[in-house]
């Protein structure tokens, strides 16, 4: 049908376009939407295409606008990262080696508990290797997107999905020959100049994901999907980069002090991005650092508004992950993180592990709930998903419900609201779907060796300074 359809929309005359859009006006205003804000996705994938979100008004590849918003020729959402349609770049295709594959099986039997001193000696020496470390940077970029789509749109046949591409597949890291230090200037002047600097870059970030954001809502997406962000490492990062242009000698304390400056303007602005898609509920991944936001926040997860979920990750359902970053008044739910398959380009599938990974799963309940009950609204999914986890003692302190996402029970609570209060929804669904059982048997916990976190997901966003 995919293939199909775009093959039409190509050829079309204008005329024979709005008997098209006229066709296809019913199901997509009954298939819930949700947007992939990422790296790319695959679109051709044997996984994604039946789902992929099709524009039924814009004309494939006569670089015209038809439908006015701005981004020409959008068949498939929109390239934030270069400026065009192309939602992937395709040359990237063929970068998946064996190597790859093994590295990230390794990684996995090291959360397992059952890696061996053999692997762990090849991971180790693969970390050493500059080419690797290129090639599987790149290809973690190129993948990301597509393996967390299709963890979004499984098992949600109604669902369309929308690709965003956020990150570009690679980064140039910034030079630093202009960087000097300015001793003559007192601490408290350092200081300001420092915060107005990061203070103009958190307003940078967010005016592009308020764009991305109206971007989103313009095409009616009920959910859209995060894996990505800014964590603590990251922000003290820039600090020490930009106070090269500021001064020589900065304490930490001076770089905590200005981190959370970083941090706070990024959520003032923030709430700009979430205003800009009302109808949308955000759901993004509390990242992969293994810090506590409430301490050492994030963005754009710590971010708080009804229209936004943040989620942390599990190994199945007896531990949080050792990469999860974890929050009890700032991340909201967990949901399995750890050796997730999923679709990655050119019909390959891969396990990879992270927050990115449990993010879309509590995005697919969402969408799935919103294709059941087109009435909900984002704040009311979010309450259905919240109240019906299943409560976990690991998980007490860590995320504001103390539990895992319950799929079929936040589904069945959906469903019941069609003729039920929320409140009557969320008791009945609790009495008729019992807590779900993990099917993985004898795990071994084991801890993530300090080495291999380096390639746990989500992705930084493109705006970090990369070390």
């Amino acid at each position: 049908m995919f293939t199909s359809i775009s093959t039409f929309i190509r050829k079309s005359s204008v005329a024979s376009l709005i008997a098209l859009t006229g066709f296809l006006a019913a199901p997509y205003s009954q298939a819930a939407t949700i947007a992939i804000i990422d790296s790319g996705t695959d679109m051709l994938h044997n996984d994604i295409s039946p789902k992929a979100w099709i524009n039924p008004v814009e004309i494939a590849g006569n670089s015209r606008d038809e439908d006015g918003n701005g981004y020409q020729d959008d068949i498939h959402g929109w390239n934030f990262a270069e400026g065009n349609a192309e939602v992937i770049d395709y040359s990237y295709l063929g970068t998946l080696t064996e190597d790859i594959r093994r590295f990230f099986q390794i990684q996995t039997d090291a959360m397992l508990g059952t890696i061996t001193e053999e692997d762990l000696a090849w991971a180790r020496a693969q970390l050493q290797d500059e080419n690797f470390i290129k090639q599987i940077s790149i290809y973690g970029n190129f993948m990301h997107g597509t393996h967390v789509g299709g963890i979004a749109i499984e098992g949600v046949d109604e669902a369309k999905l929308l690709a965003v591409k956020l990150i570009p597949t690679e980064v140039k890291l910034p030079g630093q020959e202009d960087a000097k230090s300015n001793a003559e200037q007192d601490k408290g002047v350092k200081m300001f100049l420092l915060k107005q600097a990061l203070g103009a870059l958190a307003k940078q970030q967010m005016l592009q994901m308020e764009e991305i954001a109206a971007y989103v809502a313009g095409h009616k997406s009920d959910v859209a999907n995060g894996s990505f962000g800014t964590g603590w490492p990251q922000a003290t990062t820039i600090v020490k980069t930009i106070a090269q242009t500021v001064w020589k000698d900065i304490t930490e304390e001076e770089v905590a002090e200005a981190a959370h400056h970083f941090f706070a303007k990024l959520i003032e602005h923030g709430e700009m991005m979430t205003a800009a898609a009302p109808n949308s509920l955000f759901v993004f991944a509390a990242g992969n650092d293994g810090l506590d936001n409430d301490t050492y926040p994030a963005s754009p997860t710590n971010l708080q508004s009804d229209n936004v979920i943040s989620v942390a990750a599990t190994l199945s359902d007896v531990a949080i992950a050792p990469f999860s970053n974890y929050g009890k008044t700032m991340v909201d739910v967990a949901a399995p993180g750890v050796a997730i398959e999923s679709a990655v380009p050119g019909n390959n599938y891969l396990k990879v592990s992270g927050p990115s990974q449990a993010a879309p799963f509590v995005a697919q309940v969402a969408t799935a709930m919103k294709s059941i009950n087109e009435k909900l609204t984002p704040g009311q999914m979010r309450t259905l998903i919240m109240e019906t986890v299943d409560k976990k003692a690991f998980l007490a302190d860590k995320v504001v419900t103390g539990g895992m996402v319950n799929r079929e029970r936040a589904v069945r609570a959906a469903e019941l609201a069609l003729t039920h209060s929320l409140a009557d929804a969320i008791a009945q669904s609790k009495k008729e779907v019992k807590a779900q059982r993990s099917t993985k048997k004898n795990i071994s916990l084991g801890n993530l060796v300090p080495d291999l976190k380096d390639f746990v997901l989500p992705l930084q966003n493109s705006f970090i300074i990369r070390k």
